[in-house]
């Protein structure tokens, strides 16, 4: 691939480049549609199925997003030149992803600075991840690997463990494993979306899968562990869904129709990501991380630029999905409150469909500048 010349970081760059192009129809989603709510988990029976589908799409963005930012962690301490330390790098983008989240990002959704209610979502557990990582990276990759699976395939077993507005577990569960407010009342509220614990482990794991992408390792052996082991992670979920044994605190049941028998097995909860969750969007993404293996393509390469300028793509587009809303606004004026939203849902997929080209030379120009300047702070993007 000739968007970059390290066609190991190539593949991940496409990917990551993916998942943020179907991050766009979600985003859409909730800038025009808002008023057709979905539930975590979805409601099966009220919600339709392109909805449900739509919705669907979106649940690959954040697991893989959070495993390629161990893999690429692993990576930026083991460069050609040899092993560097790594804990600095995880601590000072964990720290500005953290600020960026609060200062930044609940601008970018609300259009309002200070924000009233700063909701802490994935950049937030973003960062937070990282910063565990720091922490963690130096042991061996075996204990890694331990801590990541105990992380990812036991935390559903903490889901009775709750407490109330007031105890005083309550703050740090928040934070770690059930969304709530951490400031419920006053000017200012702040809202937990992505409890943390469960992201650790993913982090944790892509990580541990980092020496995968080692320039020892030929790319037919890549492949094959990543395929393997993605489909080793959908023939645990088929068994533990399939028979509702675990992993899921909402049970699947036969539908009415055949679609909304398969709507309700992948009806999964993503807050906190649920074992099955990430046992679905880590294995069908691991699995297409191992097809994008030497292969390339026009649209390959247009992920590949998005998936280099990460940060810049996503600030980008939340601001203009701002500007359009208001734009709307201004000029059909508001149908839903003081928003203007879509009637249909196909308009979601037309405008997703129309952004990703308008964001694409600004996303090549700025990862091209990105690769070859000698400003830190730009790396941060």
């Amino acid at each position: 691939m000739n968007v970059v010349k390290n066609a190991r970081v190539a593949s991940i760059d496409v990917m990551r480049g993916l998942v943020m192009m179907i991050m766009m129809l979600d985003h859409v989603r909730e800038t025009f549609f808002l008023r057709w709510q979905v539930t975590d988990p979805m409601d099966v029976a009220q919600t339709e199925p392109a909805l449900f589908f739509s919705r669907f799409a979106a649940h690959f963005c954040a697991p893989m997003f959070v495993f390629l930012t161990g893999l690429s962690a692993w990576l930026y301490a083991h460069p050609s030149a040899g092993p560097r330390p790594a804990t600095g790098f995880l601590l000072k983008r964990g720290l500005f992803l953290v600020v960026l989240e609060v200062l930044v990002v609940s601008v970018a959704w609300t259009g309002i600075f200070p924000a009233p209610t700063i909701y802490l979502q994935v950049i937030w557990v973003i960062g937070l991840a990282m910063i565990a990582l720091a922490l963690l990276h130096r042991l061996p990759r075996v204990v890694l690997a331990v801590i990541g699976l105990v992380i990812v395939g036991g935390h559903n077993l903490l889901t009775p463990v709750t407490f109330a507005p007031g105890d005083w577990g309550y703050i740090p569960w928040t934070i770690l494993h059930d969304r709530g407010f951490l400031v419920a009342e006053g000017a200012l509220k702040i809202k937990v979306s992505y409890p943390l614990l469960p992201w650790i482990g993913v982090i944790v794991l892509g990580y541990v899968a980092g020496p995968w992408y080692a320039r020892t390792v030929e790319s037919a052996r890549r492949r094959s562990l990543l395929v393997t082991t993605g489909v080793a992670a959908l023939a645990v979920l088929l068994v533990l869904r399939g028979l509702n044994i675990y992993g899921e605190t909402l049970d699947w049941t036969t539908g009415e129709t055949a679609l909304r028998t398969v709507m309700s097995f992948l009806n999964l909860t993503k807050y906190p990501p649920s074992l099955a969750f990430l046992l679905l969007t880590l294995g069908v993404g691991l699995v297409v991380l191992g097809w994008l293996e030497q292969r390339d393509n026009l649209l390959l390469r247009v992920c590949a630029w998005f998936g280099g300028a990460p940060m810049f793509y996503y600030l980008l587009h939340l601001f203009l999905l701002l500007g359009l809303q208001k734009l709307a606004v201004a000029m059909f004026g508001a149908n839903y409150g003081s928003r203007y939203e879509f009637d249909h849902l196909w308009q979601v997929w037309l405008l997703s469909a129309a952004l990703i080209p308008l964001l694409y030379w600004p996303c090549k120009v700025f990862a091209a500048f990105k690769r070859r300047t000698s400003m830190g702070w730009v790396r941060y993007l």
